[in-house]
């Protein structure tokens, strides 16, 4: 006789067509449910609807924070541009723009994301944390001269970001590291871990549950999955995360996801925080 499941495990998704075959298998391979959560709207932040956050900033505060964008400039510079305007209209004593990291590999243009984010803060008088992702460390390891970095790099869409700085992939492995401007391996060996706002916690992929908050690893920062996407642990802070991409935000009791899958057919998504609540645009 088949037992009915705990109560509280969550169903399992319906099976959705994606958007794009690439990201149908990002989707699969990270072997969790396709959680249903807040649709993003237009990349107009007049157009933002927000609804009850689990965490709380201080009444002068706002966060911007955008997920994983995989080389898409085009939308990143939409998405700044509607935070910019958003500010505009909206002008707040402190706010802060956080990127969660995965800049690079299969979108179109990795070189260009890098350079735009290198050149300083993309929001004229907006302060800017741009975090580490799987995706940057990596590529680093590679650069380093890690040969199974090097191979997993490739297989996870890195020829296109060497291609970007006019590398051909098939170069060999210990030249990459020369060929790829100064300036943006300085970006990439800069990048934080985490940032912590109040009742928030900001990381590239989420954090270990049953461990303090200050004694997570990198390789949890930056990489891990079903651990803590099933947890329904309190973190101490809300986790507001990417890398695990899905068709809509992903809001809960104790984290936020806001990776959309750009770079793999889906959207670049960007949340915005302030006193209770939070609200989602994307392009």
């Amino acid at each position: 006789m088949r037992r009915a499941p705990p109560k509280g495990t969550p169903r399992r998704a319906r099976h959705r067509a994606p958007r794009h075959a690439s990201l149908g298998g990002a989707l699969a391979a990270t072997t969790v449910p396709i959680w249903t959560g807040p649709a993003a709207a237009g990349a107009d932040a007049t157009a933002l609807a927000f609804v009850r956050s689990p965490g709380l900033l201080r009444p002068d505060r706002r966060i911007y924070a955008i997920g994983d964008i995989h080389g898409c400039l085009e939308p990143l510079r939409a998405l700044h541009a509607a935070i910019a305007d958003d500010l505009a209209r909206r002008p707040i004593g402190g706010a802060w723009l956080i990127h969660l990291g995965d800049y690079i590999d299969a979108g179109p243009d990795s070189a260009g994301v890098i350079a735009l984010l290198a050149a300083g803060p993309p929001i004229a008088g907006l302060t800017t944390i741009n975090l580490l992702g799987d995706h940057e460390r990596t590529a680093l390891d590679a650069l380093d001269g890690d040969a199974p970095s090097a191979t997993d790099w490739l297989h996870a869409g890195g020829a296109a970001t060497l291609h970007g700085w006019g590398i051909d992939p098939a170069t060999p492995r210990g030249a990459w590291r020369e060929k790829v401007p100064p300036a943006h391996l300085a970006f990439l060996r800069g990048l934080g871990l985490s940032h912590r706002a109040d009742d928030y916690l900001f990381v590239h992929a989420g954090v270990r549950p049953g461990v303090p908050l200050r004694q997570q690893t990198e390789e949890d920062l930056v990489r891990i999955r079903q651990p803590f996407l099933y947890s329904e642990e309190a973190f101490a802070a809300v986790v507001v995360h990417g890398h695990t991409p899905g068709p809509a935000p992903v809001l809960r009791q104790n984290r936020i996801c806001i990776d959309t899958g750009a770079g793999f057919g889906g959207r670049l998504s960007c949340a915005v925080l302030e006193g209770n609540r939070v609200g989602f645009f994307g392009v």
